[in-house]
C-alpha cells in the first residue's frame, strides 16, 4: 500500500516541492523516515501516531516506510507532520487519493491531532504557484500570510479529521482572501515621527541625507544627545516599500519564525537593533542549522548598532562582506546558503568611554591612551564603509523647552522620494537604485566635480589623511546632496558639506 502527498521545504529564502511517499508493508511494526531528516523530522512518527489515534483513526501495526524526495536535499522541521499523517491514513484508503495531487499539504500536528503553525508559509506559497498547481492546505494561522502570494488557493486547516474531511469532499472550507492594499495601509503606521526631535538640526540633516542616498552613517555623542531618538526614526523617512520588497523581506521573517499571525505582510521598513553581546552568527547567520542574522532580518531596512565599541572585534569584521555585497553566503558541508542583507547601517557611540569628551558642561576624565584605544575598537576598513561620522553634542535647555516641533517624517520623506527618483532614473539600466551603491565607473560618470572641486578634496584628503575608500564615500554622499537640492552638478558647497560628515576622521585627541 503507497501513498503520496505534496509538500514543501525551505532552502535559504526560498522554497521548493516535497514529495512525501508512505509505504505501508507486512513485518514487525516499525516506523523509519528516510530522504535526509533532522532530528526534528524524525521525531514526527510520535507525534503522528500519537494525532492518528486521538483523532479517533486506528494506527496501523505494519512496517511504515516514509521517503521525502528528493532525498539529497536535508529536510529541517515539523511542518511534514501533517503530509505524513495524510499519507498514512491514504495508504489505509481513509482519502480519496485523486485530492492529494491538488494540493500541497503543510502542517505541524499535536498529540491530539490539532495543527500548529510552521515557518515559512510565505516562500513556500510562492514556490506552490511557480510549481503551477493550484491549492494549498496551511494551518490557519499561517494561512493569511500564504494568501499574499495571489493565484494559489490557500486553504487554512484547524484539526487533522478537518483535513480528511476535506479531502474527502464531505466538508467545504473556504479559501482565505487578503486585500494586500488594506494589509499595507494597516500595518504602515510606524509609531514614532521626526517631529519629536527637538534641536540637532545639524544630526537631522545628516540623517536625512543618509536616507536620501542609502548611505551608512555613525552618530557620536555624550550620553542623552538623542544618537538612538534619531535613528530610529530613520525608517520613518525611508521610501515606503515596494510590493516586491516587502514580500522579500516577509519571506526572511517568516523562515526565522519572527512573524506574528496577525500579520500577514510587512509593510513598514524594518529597523533591527541587537545588543552588543551578540555572536557573530546572531549577526550574520549561521549555526548548525542555518538561520538569517540580523543582516538579513534588516533587509530593506536599518540595522542599528548601539554604542559600537562595545561590540565585540570579530563581530565587527564581519559586517564588510554584507556592507559589500549586499548578501550573506553561509557554506556548510552539506550545503552553501545565501541570504538578502541589503540595508541601511545605523551606528552610535559615545567619542570616549566616559562619553563625556565633547561635552562642554561635564568633565572626561578619560586619558588620551584611554580613547585612542577606545575609538580603536572600530577599524579603519569598518569606518571607511560609513559614509557619514556625523557629531551630536549635548542637547541646550533653549532646545528643550521649545514648545514648537520640527518637521514631521512626511515631509522629510517627500525631499527623500525626489532625490530617490532621480536616482532611480540615473541607475535605470543599472542594477542599483541609490548612490551608496554606485561602482567606480558609475562615480567617474557622475560625479564629475570641476577644478574647484578637486583642489578641495585636495586640501581635504591631504589634511585629514583620508584613504581612497573614503574619497569615494565623499564622492557618493555630495552626489546625494547634489540631488537633494535638484542640481545635476555637483558643486563646491555639496564637497564642503560632504566632507564636513568625516568627524571621526578630524575627532582630535586631548
Amino acid at each position: 500500500m503507497l501513498a503520496k502527498v505534496l509538500s514543501a521545504a525551505v532552502l535559504g529564502i526560498d522554497a521548493y516541492l516535497v514529495e512525501v511517499e508512505v509505504d505501508l508493508a507486512l513485518g514487525l511494526p516499525s516506523f523509519n523516515t528516510v530522504g535526509l531528516p533532522d532530528m526534528a523530522v524524525k521525531e514526527s512518527r510520535d507525534r503522528v501516531r500519537a494525532a492518528i489515534k486521538n483523532a479517533g483513526f486506528d494506527f496501523p501495526p505494519k512496517r511504515i516506510t516514509v521517503n521525502l524526495a528528493p532525498a539529497d536535499v536535508k529536510k529541517e522541521g515539523a511542518a511534514f507532520d501533517l503530509p505524513i499523517a495524510v499519507g498514512i491514513l491514504a495508504a489505509l484508503g481513509f482519502v480519496q487519493p485523486a485530492r492529494l495531487k491538488e494540493h500541497v499539504i503543510l502542517g505541524e500536528l499535536s498529540l491530539d491531532g490539532t495543527i500548529r503553525p510552521i515557518r515559512g508559509a510565505l516562500p513556500m506559497a510562492v514556490a506552490v504557484k511557480e510549481a503551477g498547481l493550484p491549492g494549498m492546505l496551511f494551518p490557519a494561522e499561517n494561512a493569511a500570510e500564504a494568501a499574499v502570494v495571489e493565484g494559489v488557493q490557500i486553504v487554512g486547516v484547524e484539526t487533522l479529521p478537518q483535513v480528511i474531511e476535506f479531502l474527502n469532499g464531505r466538508l467545504t472550507l473556504p479559501p482565505t482572501r487578503i486585500d494586500l492594499q488594506a494589509a499595507f495601509t494597516d500595518a504602515s503606521d510606524y509609531g514614532c515621527d521626526f517631529a519629536d526631535v527637538k534641536g540637532q538640526e545639524h544630526a537631522k540633516r545628516a540623517v536625512e541625507v543618509a536616507a536620501a542616498g542609502g548611505h551608512n552613517i555613525l552618530l557620536i555623542g555624550p550620553p542623552g544627545s538623542g544618537k538612538t531618538m534619531l535613528a530610529r526614526r530613520l525608517p520613518t523617512i525611508l521610501p515606503p516599500l515596494s510590493l516586491e520588497e516587502a514580500i522579500e523581506a516577509t519571506k526572511i521573517h517568516s523562515i526565522a519564525g519572527l512573524l506574528s499571525a496577525r500579520t500577514a505582510l510587512l509593510a513598514t521598513r524594518l529597523f533591527r537593533a541587537p545588543h552588543h553581546t551578540i555572536s557573530d552568527a546572531g549577526l550574520i547567520g549561521g549555526g548548525a542549522i542555518p538561520r538569517p542574522g540580523e543582516v538579513s532580518l534588516a533587509h530593506h531596512g536599518v540595522l542599528f548598532l548601539d554604542e559600537l565599541p562595545e561590540f565585540r572585534r570579530n563581530v565587527l569584521e564581519v559586517l564588510r562582506q554584507p556592507l559589500e555585497d549586499g548578501q550573506v553566503t553561509i557554506a556548510r558541508a552539506t550545503s552553501s546558503l545565501t541570504y538578502p542583507a541589503r540595508f541601511m547601517l545605523a551606528a552610535a557611540m559615545n567619542p570616549c568611554p566616559c562619553g563625556y569628551f565633547t561635552d562642554p558642561q561635564k568633565e572626561c576624565r578619560c586619558t588620551p591612551l584611554e580613547i585612542q584605544r577606545y575609538r580603536g575598537r572600530i577599524s579603519g576598513p569598518l569606518l571607511d564603509r560609513i559614509d557619514l561620522h556625523v557629531e551630536v553634542p549635548p542637547l541646550r535647555y533653549r532646545d528643550l523647552a521649545e514648545g514648537t516641533s520640527g518637521e514631521p517624517s512626511s515631509v522629510i520623506r517627500g525631499r527623500v522620494q525626489r532625490a530617490r527618483r532621480l536616482q532611480q532614473g540615473r541607475f535605470q539600466k543599472a542594477r542599483i537604485f541609490c548612490n551608496a551603491h554606485m561602482t567606480s565607473r558609475q562615480l567617474k560618470r557622475y560625479c564629475q566635480v570641476g577644478e574647484e572641486g578637486q583642489r578641495l578634496l585636495q586640501a581635504a584628503i591631504e589634511r585629514l589623511g583620508l584613504s581612497a575608500r573614503a574619497y569615494d564615500r565623499i564622492l557618493k554622499v555630495s552626489r546625494t546632496i547634489a540631488d537633494l537640492e535638484g542640481s545635476e552638478v555637483i558643486r563646491p558647497e555639496h564637497l564642503a558639506e560632504a566632507i564636513q560628515y568625516r568627524s571621526l576622521d578630524r575627532l582630535p585627541l586631548p
